[in-house]
């Protein structure tokens, strides 16, 4: 009986693991497609973010629905339950990076002159850098690897840096020809967007670190 219980339970975290790898990769691609779409203007692609974004939110309630069964029914202890308290944070904090994506999407058509604003050129490095703390920390969480999460946490400083590089930029363009106002407006909320998808990776990251190692990383004043 014992041998059974425990099977199943290994089975349950398998399972768990799983969906957040899943989660993970739909969030990063959507990242990607989204910022292709708005520097291409594509409408077609833009939608189609918009339209899986429902998947990321299915995933999301069955590793809600998940996690609360394995607590309920196996009773996990010290650092199972680290785990799986960690993958039901971490599932919620996917989804809201999956709804940024899903925010630049809709820009998309909102947008003008594409051809005329040098932070639209700054956009996808900065998107590039987001993505590639999302891609990483999954990464993280799957190996277990709390150095790796550390690195992620690191990196979030690059992505806040082309945040104040573009804000600036924009800002200027604001200030020297009031008719890019409305488009300004768009990126700069564009980029606010992937500046907060650093920010849950980050946040991922955290959760990937205490779950590891029973402890947050320290804080970095």
């Amino acid at each position: 009986m014992m041998d059974h219980t425990v099977k199943a339970f290994d089975e349950d975290i398998t399972r768990l693991r799983g969906l957040i790898a899943e989660m993970g990769g739909l969030a990063e691609v959507a990242v990607h497609e989204s910022i292709d779409a708005m520097v291409r203007g594509d409408k077609e692609l833009g939608d189609g973010v918009v339209a899986r974004d429902k998947k990321l939110d299915a995933l999301e309630t069955e590793v809600d629905k998940l996690a609360v069964r394995i607590i309920a029914l196996r009773a996990p202890l010290a650092d199972d339950l680290r785990e799986v308290i960690a993958a039901l944070k971490i599932a919620g904090v996917v989804e809201r990076i999956g709804d940024y994506a899903k925010n630049i999407a809709k820009r998309i058509d909102k947008i003008e002159e594409r051809g005329k604003f040098e932070p639209l050129t700054l956009l996808p490095a900065m998107a590039e850098l987001a993505a590639e703390m999302v891609h990483d920390v999954l990464t993280a969480y799957a190996a277990r690897d709390p150095d790796l999460a550390l690195e992620v946490i690191a990196a979030d400083q690059k992505v806040d840096a082309f945040y104040d590089s573009i804000f600036r930029n924009l800002v200027s363009h604001m200030v020297e020809n009031p008719k890019t106002i409305s488009t300004a407006a768009q990126l700069l909320f564009v980029a606010k967007n992937i500046e907060r998808i650093g920010d849950h990776a980050t946040n991922v990251a955290e959760m990937v670190h205490f779950a590891a190692t029973g402890n947050y990383p320290p804080d970095d004043d």
